[in-house]
């Protein structure tokens, strides 16, 4: 038995944590990573494998599947991780010869004490080995809904529920781009220096900064896209120099516009992403409140708010239909609890924890919220409401019935910026994973006259 490289156990155990013991994929990699003491390229060699692994777990089983005799005949736990992992490194990585990725995959269940399913993996991979070309032409039809859940490694309902509300190619490219390395994007603390200083003291051999690129209102001037070792971006992130945030995010307090000194309700606010986005617009003489009901959340967004150096921001811990709450705000921005399909190639296990019942449950939240909120909204005032999600129950519907219950006024974001509208009302926003490359938030403005 070979010697498992540290990067391939820690993918290993990832993969067991998430699928057998039901653990979110990014805490369990941080544990597992830190336990080994893995950082730099090897940190990132494991997260590509454990990531990657966990993503395609559709495909890799469906190829599975189809070499298993017996129908129905699943391999134990620490094998199917294992051929996971192995079936990902043969077919969707690179850069790894193929006789190590059979070899440490038989050597990872071997040492999790499944020597009865060893032989089993080993033949299974060399199958995949040998027929990998007709197992890739058979991935490649995506003819169907069906067929492209297998090809794409999604959910069949997901699958679905794209096709038919955006159409086959939409959806295909949707699904592919759910499988490719998330935007590596940071917001400047304009509080403390400039987007040219932050170039200037960060970019160095192993990490290039350079401004977003698009067209409004994909890049705030204070956006950057970071590539190479993202070391220095997390050292100064801790710092409250920088912060980690998508575009997609970051558009979304472009849409709501704060200006100094103004009055803004940030509800939802949890974990404070754009909470110190919006600190930094309205400035010390603004008046800001965020609202977030749960308890660890709310200290997230306090905490984010002192590492930016804000500190005319009120936290609430509150739920925001229920609660009472000062009402007269110029700005309220409702960035509200979804079902995430917009974020599925940062979060690699989501895809395989959501479901239609989800987003009924999260739509009946929503418009419970909407609804306080369009009370807190003083006339003349905007309300933003925003998901990072794509599914029309919960973007374009929700705020067109909110309107008409509210007597809310939609903005035509669309006539500004028609290049990002909408597919189902052209009057909104929906930003595109595979088009815009990056998260996929939908956006909306409604005007209290």
């Amino acid at each position: 038995m070979s010697r498992v490289t540290p990067e391939r156990e820690a993918a290993f155990a990832v993969l067991r944590r998430t699928f057998e013991r039901d653990e979110h994929t990014e805490a369990a990699f941080r544990e597992e990573v830190e336990s080994r003491g893995l950082s730099g390229r090897s940190r990132a060699q494991a997260q590509r494998l454990a990531y990657g692994a966990v993503q395609r777990r559709g495909s890799s089983d469906a190829i599975v599947a189809s070499f298993v005799k017996k129908k129905g005949q699943r391999p134990v736990p620490a094998a199917a991780a294992a051929l996971r992992l192995g079936v990902f490194e043969l077919l969707f990585a690179d850069a790894t010869p193929d006789h190590a990725a059979v070899d440490q995959a038989v050597s990872l269940t071997r040492a999790a004490g499944a020597d009865h399913a060893a032989g089993f993996v080993n033949a299974l991979l060399r199958r995949t080995l040998r027929e990998r070309d007709a197992v890739l032409t058979r991935l490649g039809d995506d003819s169907t809904p069906e067929k492209a859940a297998v090809a794409h490694s999604f959910p069949d309902w997901l699958a679905k529920l794209w096709w038919a509300e955006l159409g086959p190619d939409r959806a295909r490219a949707l699904m592919a781009a759910a499988n490719r390395p998330s935007e590596r994007a940071v917001r400047v603390n304009t509080a403390r220096l400039t987007p040219e200083e932050a170039i200037e003291r960060f970019s160095g051999p192993d990490l290039e900064l350079v401004p977003a690129e698009g067209e409004w209102p994909m890049a705030p001037a204070e956006l950057l896209i970071a590539r190479g070792s993202m070391a220095a971006v997390e050292e100064a992130a801790r710092a409250g120099l920088l912060v980690a945030q998508s575009r997609g995010s970051a558009a979304v307090v472009e849409v709501l516009d704060p200006l100094p000194g103004e009055r803004i309700l940030d509800l939802c606010a949890g974990p404070g992403i754009k909470t110190g986005q919006i600190a930094a617009r309205v400035g010390r003489m603004g008046n800001m409140v965020s609202v977030e009901p749960s308890e660890s959340r709310a200290e997230d967004v306090a905490i984010q708010l002192q590492r930016l150096g804000f500190h005319h921001g009120l936290v609430v811990e509150a739920d925001a239909r229920e609660s009472e709450i000062l009402s007269g705000f110029q700005r309220v921005l409702v960035d509200a609890p979804c079902s995430d399909l917009g974020a599925l190639s940062s979060r690699p296990d989501a895809r395989w924890r959501k479901s239609p019942a989800l987003i009924e449950r999260v739509a009946g939240l929503q418009a419970e919220i909407l609804d306080r909120a369009a009370g807190f909204l003083e006339v003349g005032g905007s309300l933003v409401y925003s998901t990072c999600t794509i599914s029309e129950r919960e973007n374009s519907a929700q705020a067109i019935a909110l309107a008409e219950r509210q007597g809310l006024r939609i903005e035509d974001l669309g006539e500004r910026a028609p290049h990002l509208a909408d597919p189902h009302d052209s009057r909104f926003l929906q930003l595109m994973p595979d088009r815009d490359r990056t998260t996929g938030f939908f956006i909306a403005r409604l005007l209290r006259d």
